[in-house]
């Protein structure tokens, strides 16, 4: 098959399913995955799709980022694969009677299920609806920060109040998020969200980014914390391959979900 060829069933295969995954294109062509990143660079260059780190994505020139929040539907629902995955991995950094942070972000409500639950530890939360969840798990003892109450589906505080309060604490780990990720860090729609997610960053020993590919590559309204503040970022194979290689430049540690892995234990449990 010439490269020609080969390159046009690539992207009628990205055009149906969205993304592909280069070790999968390897076996399909049976040819070196090196020959097949070779291909998605070319493809990458005449603008027909976004380089990922195991594969490729559909290009998307003006991605649209959320500057509101979501409906409760939608941000607490059920989640993507890459995200529960994400979500999935983060909880596993947890270890016995650690101090660690959880916001209101769908991501991070994610994590809930996957908490541990046969060892003790704390967990501080601005938000509403994590309190809610974590005040029913005895081997959790939890805390809510409090604050101006917002009108948002997490009920989440972050004002001046919450801010103060939060400070008032010293965090083992931080799982932080926001809407845009880059090489500049974390940011967010609001400088009062950004204000906040600031502060818990900085009394944090570590902080763990959770990097949904959605969000890796664009950059929001405003900075919560640099990307130096990160010591690990989680995200999944559809991030942007050039992202990554610029995040990885300021000495961050990243890893990726395996969302095979959580979907087959999905599956299993279905």
């Amino acid at each position: 098959m010439l490269a020609e060829e080969r390159r046009h069933k690539i992207l009628a295969i990205i055009q149906k399913e969205g993304r592909v995954v280069a070790k999968d294109l390897a076996d399909m062509f049976d040819i070196s995955i090196d020959s097949i990143r070779r291909d998605l660079s070319i493809m990458e260059e005449q603008g027909l799709l976004q380089k990922t780190y195991g594969g490729a994505i559909l290009h998307n020139p003006t991605p649209k980022v959320r500057t509101l929040p979501q409906p409760e539907s939608m941000r607490y629902g059920l989640a993507a694969t890459h995200q529960n995955a994400i979500s999935k991995l983060a909880a596993s950094y947890i270890n016995v009677h650690d101090t660690v942070f959880i916001g209101g972000a769908g991501i991070q409500f994610g994590m809930l299920k996957h908490l541990p639950s046969h060892f003790p530890y704390t967990i501080i939360t601005n938000s509403m609806k994590i309190a809610e969840e974590l005040r029913k798990r005895e081997n959790i003892t939890s805390y809510l920060i409090g604050g101006k109450l917002r009108c948002d589906s997490a009920g989440s505080m972050i004002d001046t109040l919450a801010i103060e309060m939060i400070r008032k604490f010293t965090l083992d780990i931080s799982f932080i998020t926001g809407g845009g990720i880059d090489s500049q860090g974390i940011s967010t729609a609001t400088p009062e969200g950004a204000a906040f997610t600031r502060a818990v960053s900085e009394i944090s020993r570590k902080n763990i980014c959770l990097a949904p590919h959605e969000k890796v590559g664009h950059r929001m309204f405003v900075m919560s914390a640099p990307m130096e503040a990160i010591d690990l970022m989680i995200t999944d194979q559809g991030a942007s391959e050039t992202a990554i290689h610029e995040i990885k430049r300021k000495h961050v540690q990243v890893i990726f979900a395996d969302e095979k892995e959580t979907e087959r234990v999905n599956n299993e449990m279905a």
